[in-house]
């Protein structure tokens, strides 16, 4: 067997996933999808509190392989395995805790597409970012279309579409798609610090607020206050919140341990 097409390493709390298939820009083939689910179960450790995806080399990921697409499949197949990454995605989208993409260089197809399952996108100066699906003939699949128009709002998911062009990191960031633009020699350093500054918040806290985030666009006022009302009622009950008032009343940091 070859080494690993995602690497995972875990330190103080912080996850960083390494896309790794740098001689092919990380390009999403066969062997990297049949390792996102058990990556997805990985993940989900409460021992984990942060996630970053990052790429090996000059690259995040260059998307879905081609070879992928090259195979004569049948129509049922080739859904049930594009399913199979649709479905790994959103679970590291439904991760109860904060994911980070450190986008180090050109995203585009798949590989923007993992990165809009993260809460949280920084670029290097040099990423670019986009679709050229349409240069297949095909179209953004695993929420490449869905979640985008969410993220930018229909206008301007449109726009970057239809460009069929990569844009710039600094591009990306006006668009509301990249939320800090950084050297690409400080990236991994500035996502990592953030990444710990994360992990030492409440995790049950952090893990509750992105769920009301996330469906906050798609629920009505009324059932967002019962939502927040439930979730407040719940954490009042941790262990961290009680740790949160005695930090809060002996003027130190709180030390949060997700209980």
């Amino acid at each position: 067997m070859g080494e690993p097409r995602l690497l995972l390493e875990v330190r103080d709390g912080v996850a960083t996933v390494t896309l790794n298939h740098p001689d092919q820009l990380n390009a999403i083939d066969d062997a990297m999808r049949a390792e996102f689910p058990e990556l997805a179960d990985r993940l989900a450790d409460r021992a984990i509190r942060v996630v970053v995806f990052t790429g090996a080399g000059r690259a995040f990921s260059a998307g879905g392989s081609v070879s992928h697409f090259e195979r004569d499949w049948d129509t049922a197949e080739f859904r049930q395995h594009s399913h199979a990454l649709s479905a790994a995605f959103s679970r590291i989208e439904a991760l109860e805790k904060p994911v980070i993409a450190a986008i180090n260089g050109p995203a585009t197809g798949a590989g923007l597409q993992l990165t809009l399952t993260c809460d949280l996108r920084f670029a290097a100066t040099t990423a670019r970012v986009g679709y050229r699906e349409h240069n297949l003939g095909l179209i953004p699949g695993h929420g490449g279309a869905t979640r985008l128009v969410k993220l930018l709002g229909l206008s301007r998911a449109k726009d970057l579409y239809f460009r069929g062009d990569l844009v710039d990191a600094d591009e990306a960031y006006r668009l509301g798609l990249i939320h800090r633009v950084i050297a690409p020699e400080e990236l991994l350093a500035e996502t990592h610090a953030e990444a710990h500054r994360l992990a030492k918040r409440a995790p049950g806290a952090l893990g509750l607020a992105k769920q009301l985030l996330n469906r906050a666009a798609d629920v009505d006022v009324a059932t967002g206050l019962e939502l927040e009302s439930l979730a407040q009622s719940i954490l009042l009950k941790t262990q961290d919140h009680r740790e949160g008032v005695r930090a809060f009343r002996d003027k130190r940091k709180p030390d949060f341990t997700g209980e």
